[in-house]
């Protein structure tokens, strides 16, 4: 992931708090919400309670991966946060994969797919 595509900065991660739109899996959280720069942006969240170093650092990269992996099936020009849960550890890619498209979808993040 390029610098320039990362949330960094505390306020960019509060605004998507207060005003994005909320969608809750089982080993995930996504929060997004437009911006007007014409890509998508990601930041990942990893409380301390998921684990200690080694163990957020594992869960940040799966949630990357699953991103990235997801690229082409999400809309252009969203700000996104995925907040790591105690079940990113554990869950099954089949099952993380899912689960972010399910999130996508619910809150229209997602390109709609051809029946």
């Amino acid at each position: 992931m390029k610098a320039g595509t990362t949330l960094k900065e505390n306020y960019e991660f509060r605004r998507l708090y207060q005003k994005g739109k909320t969608a809750v899996g089982g080993c995930m959280v996504l929060y997004c919400r437009r911006n007007n720069r014409g890509r998508n942006r990601l930041g990942i969240t990893v409380s301390t309670k998921v684990g200690n170093a080694v163990k957020r650092n594992r869960a940040r990269r799966r949630l990357r991966e699953v991103c990235r992996l997801n690229g082409e099936r999400l809309r252009q020009g969203w700000d996104i946060v995925l907040v790591a849960r105690g079940r990113t550890l554990t869950a099954s890619w089949k099952e993380m994969n899912d689960t972010f498209l399910r999130l996508a979808r619910k809150t229209g993040l997602a390109l709609e797919e051809p029946r």
